[in-house]
């Protein structure tokens, strides 16, 4: 699910797993015709502080994928792989708890052997659900106590990385737990091609309730629990696709580009916002997935993240170690707010409260944390 330079890949079998291959695409490449916002000839910003965030045991390259921010206990939480730990960061103080014991294990891609463990982790209610490449298990652990509980195999562990868990999802307006399978964008596609559905009613307990089948592997995923809409995009087919969250039927579907990360989503206006190789799409879904506009943000793209409260859009480029901050408009338009300089290699963001964001750099196995300079709020409180 992850992005990167030509010199690195989220999977590529090798220590540079923590950035997966890009193909590099033109923003002409989109079957619509529409005004692209351009990064050339924009100033970096300063108004921005960038913190490194160490994570305990690392050494070296950190398999770092998917993490979350837990609005509810202000705790970041980082599955750390090959360190078979789960890191717990706290947003005020940065303080870094653990969950250790997680198995791990040597995955084959390419040829080629990588030690894996957690990579995968969604906020449920008052839990949080965690997603094992290394046994192809999901674990429950106590948002609170951060004691781990019960855990179950999505997969015998020699299924192979095709069936071990991608992307976790918790679904808050049906109760389920969404799993998608494979690592699509790094050639290997879902063993099954479907996303699993767990019902997650008692939140500590996971019972699978059902496959949704798709026609090809389910990458990058946003959440409407309002309109009840599962939004993901399908690898193979290069579309985007809304399911229902209630009778796990797909309902919609857009050709926006044929090379696809993140997804993330303005759930009051009705905007999708869809990562394509250098560039983010806006899509009007609340009134039949119009394309509304474009903005380059450079290539190496993987999971973007918005602020419904600042209107904010956030997307790391890898390659060009810049965080594109885009002001999107009433209207879905997107305005350059500020171009924030990174590391090579960073990717993935996740917005935390105010004007905070956090992203991934797996190259130096440790957590960025972005602040603004007026809006700090970190060390005040």
């Amino acid at each position: 699910m992850r992005s990167s330079d030509s010199s690195s890949s989220k999977g590529r079998g090798d220590s540079s797993w923590n950035v997966k291959l890009v193909k590099l695409s033109a923003v002409g490449s989109l079957l619509i015709s529409l005004s692209t916002t351009r990064l050339e000839g924009h100033k970096i910003t300063s108004d921005y502080e960038v913190t490194p965030i160490a994570l305990p045991g690392a050494s070296g390259v950190v398999a770092l994928d998917y993490f979350a921010y837990d609005h509810s206990t202000g705790k970041l939480w980082v599955p750390a792989s090959n360190t078979g730990n789960v890191d717990v960061i706290d947003e005020n103080s940065d303080a870094v708890s653990q969950v250790s014991g997680f198995k791990t294990g040597e995955v084959e891609l390419r040829g080629r052997k990588v030690p894996l463990g957690p990579t995968a982790v969604s906020v449920g209610d008052g839990v949080v659900y965690i997603g094992n490449r290394g046994d192809s298990s999901l674990c429950v652990i106590d948002a609170q106590s951060l004691k781990r509980g019960e855990c179950l195999q999505v997969a015998p562990a020699s299924a192979g990385p095709g069936a071990a868990p991608d992307a976790v999802v918790y679904v808050a307006a049906t109760k389920e737990l969404w799993i998608t399978t494979g690592a699509p964008p790094i050639g290997v596609p879902s063993a099954d091609k479907a996303i699993q559905v767990f019902d997650v009613s008692e939140p500590r307990h996971l019972k699978l309730k059902l496959k949704i089948p798709l026609d090809g592997s389910a990458e990058g995923y946003a959440v409407d629990n309002q309109r009840g809409l599962f939004y993901t995009n399908i690898e193979e087919a290069g579309k985007t696709v809304a399911i229902d969250v209630r009778s796990h039927k797909v309902v919609a579907e857009w050709k926006v580009h044929d090379d696809l990360q993140g997804l993330a989503l303005d759930s009051t206006r009705g905007f999708l916002f869809v990562a394509c190789g250098d560039h983010v799409v806006s899509l009007d879904v609340g009134h039949g997935g119009r394309v509304i506009d474009s903005i380059v943000t450079g290539p190496g793209l993987d999971n973007i993240d918005f602020s419904s409260d600042q209107k904010l859009l956030y997307a790391a480029a890898s390659v060009t170690a810049t965080l594109s901050i885009v002001e999107v408009g009433d209207d879905g338009k997107f305005h350059l707010k500020a171009l924030v300089p990174t590391v090579k290699g960073a990717r993935g963001v996740v917005v935390g409260k105010v004007e905070t964001a956090y992203l991934i750099d797996p190259a130096e196995g440790r957590i960025l944390k972005l602040t603004h300079k007026s809006h700090d709020e970190t060390k005040d409180r």
